[in-house]
């Protein structure tokens, strides 16, 4: 079972970089999810996120507090406004522009709604 957990937290992380460049791809959600994987499976991995410069300080804030800071909260608003723009540039239909809306309105509340560290 290590090895599972191992590899999904090795897809998370990479997913939660690659989310760090592409709109709509969660990268705070998926470096805590990492992180869950990694300390059911790899010790090693485990403490390097913990001590990593950038991933460290969201997963120690998310787990002392069940929040984020301010500044990634803004970040993250940012990097959803610009993913919202996207369609607009692109042309898509409305009706995917609404759903995308509504989508990026929740995951917003929920940001906003967790404690600020």
């Amino acid at each position: 079972m290590k090895l599972v957990w191992l590899l999904l937290g090795l897809a998370s992380i990479a997913l939660g970089i690659i989310g760090a460049f592409l709109p709509l791809l969660p990268t705070v959600p998926l470096v805590l999810l990492s992180a869950f994987f990694f300390s059911k499976s790899s010790d090693r991995l485990h403490d390097w996120m913990l001590d990593h410069a950038v991933f460290g300080p969201w997963i120690h804030d998310w787990r002392e507090n069940g929040g984020m800071s301010k500044r990634v909260k803004i970040y993250a608003t940012a990097s959803i406004l610009v993913a919202f723009a996207i369609p607009f540039i692109i042309g898509l239909k409305a009706y995917i522009i609404v759903i995308q809306g509504v989508v990026l309105s929740g995951v917003l509340l929920y940001i906003w709604t967790r404690p600020t560290t």
